[in-house]
């Protein structure tokens, strides 16, 4: 039998794939091999399995791979889908060939020495962790076969590890942020520049659309409100903008039809911006902080040297409470949940928020230096909307 193909087996790509339907149960799998006898002898193991359950009612063998790929097709509605998948592809070397029966936390050791060897921190590891924790769980208490069984008896206990090596939020001085921002690209220059000034996530500035803007005429200005599936409290949320955050704003528009933050190609082509943290912002970032050192000839502060997109939204939150802004009103401008509608302000509300922003940037206030950076950012940005 080994030598001859057996119905249900085809070779895509060198591969042999699974595609059978046996008692009323449907087989379908990569076999992840382009020699016949290995995939005869995989899908001849898959019916025995099944025939022992449905004589038996012994569950089948299932790989984790096949429950990640079940959770993964399940939950393409999920804001987070793609970071799963992530945890996911690094997980499967190690345990994707695994019965889910056989995977609990000894089996994940190898996989955890590997990440830590790497220098990957506890919270990342544990986000990988999280992952195989809840796929277990749905095995064990809401995935079931035809006739009624789950995939698995019980799921088994994955443990997660005390955080203690995370990196703190690095708030930007007034000298660092000019620093870095003279070495930023265009676009990320026009993005970082509103995203320190509107304290929104990076998902919520690389998905900013032009239809989620409103026009508030008696104020002379114009709000967003993105819709809270893309907002990580899962509510809508409301963003004014301070005179920078308009600047960057007013500088992007006309770029792209839909998107507020493009990066223009050669070819004049605009291009929206999946995320802010990537290699352009890795490279300026290390550029920033050889020129901090060139300057002091002492070694840049650690948190510059490794400043993250996310710290622009701790910046601006640290400068709206340096500048004696409200717990309530800081709670709005950066978008934490809280009991209050925030979507659904009078203008004289708008207009109270508005002025809280502009304490992030205004450079007459001198209660505390983080408040007089404006001017470098802003000239920049007059000059880059003069030039596009």
């Amino acid at each position: 039998m080994g030598n001859q193909k057996m119905s249900g087996l085809t070779k895509r790509g060198g591969i042999w794939h699974i595609d059978k339907q046996f008692r009323g149960v449907r087989i379908r799998e990569s076999a992840a091999t382009s020699n016949l006898t290995e995939a005869v002898a995989l899908l001849a193991k898959r019916i025995e399995a099944i025939r022992k359950t449905l004589i038996y009612g012994i569950r089948p063998d299932r790989t984790f791979r096949a429950a990640a790929t079940k959770y993964l097709q399940e939950n393409q509605h999920k804001r987070s889908i793609s970071d799963d998948a992530g945890h996911l592809a690094i997980l499967d070397p190690f345990i994707g060939d695994l019965f889910i029966s056989g995977v609990y936390m000894e089996k994940l050791q190898p996989f955890i020495e590997k990440r830590r060897k790497d220098g990957v921190k506890a919270k990342t590891i544990n986000l990988s962790l999280e992952a195989v924790r809840r796929i277990l769980r749905l095995a064990a208490l809401e995935w079931r076969d035809e006739r009624g069984m789950t995939w698995l008896e019980t799921a088994p206990k994955i443990k997660l590890f005390p955080v203690t090596d995370a990196r703190k939020p690095h708030s930007l001085s007034v000298e660092e942020q000019e620093v870095l921002f003279r070495e930023l690209p265009v676009h990320l220059l026009r993005m970082a520049s509103y995203k320190v000034n509107a304290g929104n996530r990076e998902e919520e500035v690389c998905s900013l659309k032009w239809a989620w803007e409103r026009k508030v005429p008696d104020l002379e200005t114009s709000i967003f409100v993105i819709p809270g599936n893309k907002v990580k409290n899962a509510e809508d949320r409301l963003v004014v903008l301070n005179r920078v955050a308009r600047l960057a704003v007013e500088a992007a528009r006309g770029m792209h039809p839909e998107y507020v933050f493009v990066r223009q190609e050669k070819d004049g082509r605009s291009i929206p911006i999946k995320k802010m943290y990537g290699t352009a912002w890795k490279n300026a970032r290390e550029r920033a902080a050889d020129a901090w050192e060139r300057t002091h000839g002492t070694a840049a502060p650690q948190g510059f040297r490794r400043v993250r997109v996310h710290d622009l939204k701790h910046t601006f939150g640290r400068r709206l409470r340096a500048a004696g802004v409200s717990f309530e009103d800081r709670q709005d401008l950066l978008g934490h949940k809280s009991r209050r509608i925030t979507t659904h302000y009078s203008e004289a509300e708008l207009e109270n928020l508005i002025t809280a922003a502009e304490k992030a940037c205004d450079p007459k206030s001198r209660k505390t230096p983080a408040i007089s950076w404006a001017a470098g950012p802003i000239g920049r940005i007059v000059e880059v909307n003069s030039l596009i």
